[in-house]
């Protein structure tokens, strides 16, 4: 596992990561696309004709690890597999950007769930993309798929109808035909469909992450919800056609918080000092001063409230030490003038612009602990 400070994580370690999914399935099915030889050596991926991935949102290797009694096709490729990195934040968008793309954050703009627009100095959403410029302004890189299909491999997108045409569709994953699919069956039934002939399938499964956020990943209704993906996989692998390769992989783990150890941005009086916006997430922050502020003050007055349960840096220490990647000069505003990963089960949130609800979130992820940064990388050849 890649080493990082105090058993964290760091994200761009050497290693396989979630950025080499798709160039590596390129490479499997014989597209032109930059990396994509050297990606699927590194993944293990054979040759064939047809690939379908899988990307469960929420479901990190050590969550299916330790609850993979609900599981059973999914433990069967667990033995032996090599988990990968996700990006920092381990987030959602941050990391659907990398997927989509190959490129790490600081390349796309892609830095957490909200982040700060330099061009309004209001917080923007990532993942219903409101109050950010168009999509292909923000992250102007050609998707992978995008990459494929012009190189005549047909690619078809499947998940749920809502995402058609969303935001950060159009920002990570641009490209291919989307079809909306809700129901489990119908999802499966529709990569079947699509790889009929050759080609790429990508199916995006939400339950997990919905279920985890709500109930936590440790509860009974989470190790439901895993019940049910795996059993739908498990039906998608027996109804693809024959040399198929199925891979299985996720954005993000996902930890249930310890409301003993939260902290409010807002009422907090050390933690709102000088402090004029906070983007991120509960366990991934980025802290933009107050224009004057001295950010190295602000940062010591953190680290000594924190403690131990949070790691402190500024965006030239976070830059520098990689924790983005290479960074576009357009980019780099973005970055909060502090950045925060919490360690741990500990959480900040600010009240001043997250509701009561998402604060009661049980399960919650963005940080750098193994546990949220290790994702599955699960395959087979049908």
């Amino acid at each position: 596992m890649n080493g990082f400070i105090d058993g964290l994580v760091r994200p761009g370690a050497p290693g396989p990561w979630v950025g080499q999914v798709l160039p590596g399935i390129a490479g499997v099915v014989g597209a032109d696309v930059p990396g994509a030889a050297e990606a699927r050596k590194e993944l293990g991926l054979p040759d064939a004709d047809r690939a379908c991935v899988v990307l469960v949102d929420g479901l990190g290797h050590a969550n299916l690890a330790e609850r993979a009694g609900h599981a059973p096709f999914l433990r069967g490729l667990l033995a032996g597999s090599t988990p990968l990195t996700t990006t920092f934040p381990s987030t959602t968008a941050t990391a659907m950007g990398s997927f989509g793309t190959g490129l790490r954050p600081g390349q796309t703009g892609m830095l957490g769930y909200t982040v700060r627009n330099p061009d309004t100095g209001r917080l923007g959403t990532m993942v219903s993309w409101t109050d950010l410029p168009e999509p292909e302004a923000w992250q102007p890189a050609p998707s992978v798929p995008e990459q494929m299909i012009a190189s005549g491999i047909p690619v078809t997108s499947v998940g749920p109808s809502r995402f058609a045409g969303s935001g950060l569709t159009r920002a990570a994953l641009r490209g291919p035909a989307y079809r909306g699919a809700d129901a489990p069956d119908a999802r499966v039934s529709a990569v079947v469909d699509a790889l009929r002939r050759p080609g790429v399938a990508y199916l995006y499964w939400s339950d997990a992450d919905k279920i985890g956020h709500q109930h936590g990943w440790g509860s009974w209704q989470w190790g439901d919800a895993l019940e049910g993906i795996d059993g739908s996989l498990r039906a998608l692998a027996a109804r693809l056609p024959r040399g198929t390769v199925l891979a299985v992989t996720a954005d993000h783990g996902m930890v249930d918080h310890d409301p003993a150890q939260r902290w409010d941005a807002t009422t907090d009086p050390v933690l709102s000092r000088d402090v004029e916006l906070v983007a991120g997430e509960p366990r991934a922050l980025h802290v933009h001063v107050t224009p004057g502020a001295d950010a190295d003050q602000v940062r010591d007055r953190w680290r000594e409230r924190l403690g131990d349960a949070a790691v402190v840096v500024t965006r030239e220490q976070a830059i520098a030490d990689g924790w983005f990647g290479p960074v576009r000069d357009e980019v780099a505003p973005v970055v909060g003038d502090l950045v925060v990963a919490m360690r741990g089960r500990a959480t900040i949130v600010d009240s001043r612009t997250q509701t009561p609800e998402s604060i009661a979130l049980v399960g919650v992820h963005g940080s750098l602990t193994p546990t949220e940064m290790m994702v599955p990388w699960l395959v087979t050849l049908t």
